[in-house]
């Protein structure tokens, strides 16, 4: 499954178009990123706001996080992922 702070129709869309075969869930009042640390300061343009930090869990069928992705490149990280499935 995956988590994010988008809504419940904005992942329906997204799903449908990428034919996703796992559930999206919405964390619309971060709580789910708060309790990962994916909620916090972050730093664009010389300015400090707070707001969701790209980071990736994969954590497997007993709940342990197998690893940690910091920092996702949008490009490249679905390959990072199924590389990562494959170790």
């Amino acid at each position: 499954m995956g988590v994010s702070a988008d809504d419940e129709k904005s992942h329906q869309k997204f799903s449908s178009k990428f034919n996703l075969p796992f559930t999206l869930l919405a964390d619309t009042n971060y709580s789910v990123a708060k309790s990962y640390g994916s909620y916090g300061d972050k730093e664009f343009a010389g300015k400090i706001y707070t707001g969701v930090l790209r980071k990736t869990f994969l954590i497997d069928e007993q709940g342990k996080i197998k690893k940690i992705f910091n920092d996702v490149n949008i490009e490249q990280h679905a390959d990072e992922v199924l590389q990562a499935f494959g170790e």
